[in-house]
Formats: structure tokens, sequence, C-alpha cells
């Protein structure tokens, strides 16, 4: 069980928007730059890119494996010119359920390599915060 335990990152947060208005942030090129990236290229579909270029100039790419709008994203992930975890070598799952005027999104990123673990579970900690910022303004401009 240890084992299973330590090649994954998991998170949690609470989101003051629809699970409608928070799968947009997931799938549209143009809300992901909103809080993860500064370009992206998004084919959200069973085999289709997953392509998001960072602020720094770092590449995270891999393939959409599972699109179920608005509850479920399944990606594969990685990094250009990664050695640690290179294009597609570990997946990220996130779930979204609506609970009263507030989604709950779990992210799990699943097949890291101990190496990997603790920069991606800052680096998740980091845009998911992004992300509710991002997610809350755009459900209160509405």
């Amino acid at each position: 069980m240890a084992a299973n335990e330590t090649d994954l990152v998991q998170k949690e947060v609470r989101i003051r928007a629809r699970p409608e208005t928070v799968f947009g942030f997931l799938t549209d090129p143009i809300r992901m730059i909103e809080w993860f990236g500064s370009a992206a290229t998004l084919d959200p579909r069973p085999g289709g890119v997953y392509r998001v270029e960072g602020v720094k100039g770092n590449v995270a790419r891999g393939q959409f494996v599972e699109v179920d709008p608005p509850r479920r994203v399944v990606f594969t992930f990685g990094w250009d010119g990664g050695d640690t975890v290179p294009p597609g070598s570990t997946t990220v799952e996130i779930t979204l359920r609506a609970e009263a005027d507030e989604t709950v999104l779990t992210l799990i990123h699943r097949d890291l390599p101990l190496g990997g673990i603790e920069p991606h579970d800052r680096g998740w900690s980091h845009f998911l915060d992004q992300l509710v910022a991002a997610a809350s303004t755009d459900a209160g401009a509405g």
C-alpha cells in the first residue's frame, strides 16, 4: 500500500463556481492560460492533444484519455525535455462535484517517480490556487 501512496499527488479545492464553469478552465485553451501557462493547445477528446506552455517556457505535454463534461477529465502528462517526468508518462485525473453553490475539484496525479512527487505537489498547490481565483472571479462576473 505504501508504494502506491508514494507515486501520486492528491489535491482537493473548493471553487465558488458551478462545475460547468470550472470544466471550461480545464478544456478551453483560452481559459486554461488564465490559471496554468502562457499558451495552450487542447483537443479535449480521447486521444486529443494536451499541450500547455508554462510562463518560463516549460512545456507540459500528453493527451486526453477521458472527457466527461462537466464531471471528469483525465489526461497523460509530462514535460518536454524532462528526464524525471517525460511527456505522457504520468496520468492526471480531475473530478468535479457540485456541492451547494461550489464545485469540489479533486486532482490525482498518478505514476510520478519519487523525484517528481515533491515538485508536482508544490506545483499543483500553486496552480490550483490560481484556478480557484480565476474560476471564482469568472463566476462572479456572470
